[in-house]
C-alpha cells in the first residue's frame, strides 16, 4: 500500500510530506474573508513568487525570506488552516479522505491535475499587477474532483 494510506500525517518523515503537496498553486492565491459573514472568498490575485505559467513557486526554498506572510502547512497547523482548498492532500488526509485520482503521487506525473482544473496554471494574474482585489474573487480554485 502506499505511504499516505498507511500512515497519518504525524507519521510521516518530511520527504513523505512534501510529497503530497500536489503543486496546485491554490494556497498562493490571495484570499478575502467577509468581515461579517467570515465568508472565504479565492482570488486569482497569486503570490508574486508565483509562476503563472506553471502553477510552481519560482523560489520555495527561500519563500520566506521574500514573502514572510507565506505559511507553511504543518501537522500542528493544518487543522487550523481552514483557508486550504478542499482538493488540498493535506486538507483531504486530515479529514479522513483519501487522494484524489488525479494526484500525482497515483498518477506519476501532475498532467491529470492539471486537466482536471485543479492547477492555477495559466489561470492567475500577479498580486503586484492588481488594483482592486474585490475585482478578482473566482469561484474554480473551490473545485474538488475525484
Amino acid at each position: 500500500m502506499a505511504f499516505w494510506d498507511d500512515k497519518t500525517l504525524a507519521q510521516m518523515n518530511t520527504e513523505e510530506w512534501e510529497s503530497l503537496c500536489d503543486g496546485c498553486g491554490k494556497c498562493c492565491l490571495n484570499k478575502l474573508i467577509d468581515d461579517e459573514t467570515e465568508e472565504l472568498y479565492y482570488t486569482n490575485a497569486a503570490c508574486q513568487l508565483l509562476d503563472n505559467k506553471t502553477g510552481h513557486c519560482q523560489n520555495y526554498e527561500q519563500r520566506f525570506s521574500f514573502v514572510p506572510s507565506c505559511t507553511k502547512v504543518t501537522v500542528d497547523n493544518v487543522e487550523s488552516l481552514t483557508w486550504l482548498p478542499d482538493s488540498c492532500a493535506y486538507r483531504r488526509l486530515f479529514m479522513g479522505r483519501a487522494l484524489p485520482t488525479w494526484h500525482p503521487l497515483r498518477t506519476g506525473s501532475k498532467e491529470a491535475m492539471i486537466l482536471s482544473g485543479m492547477s492555477v496554471a495559466g489561470k492567475v494574474t500577479c498580486e503586484t499587477k492588481i488594483r482592486d482585489i474585490e475585482d478578482h474573487i473566482v469561484l474554480w480554485p473551490m473545485k474538488d474532483v475525484e
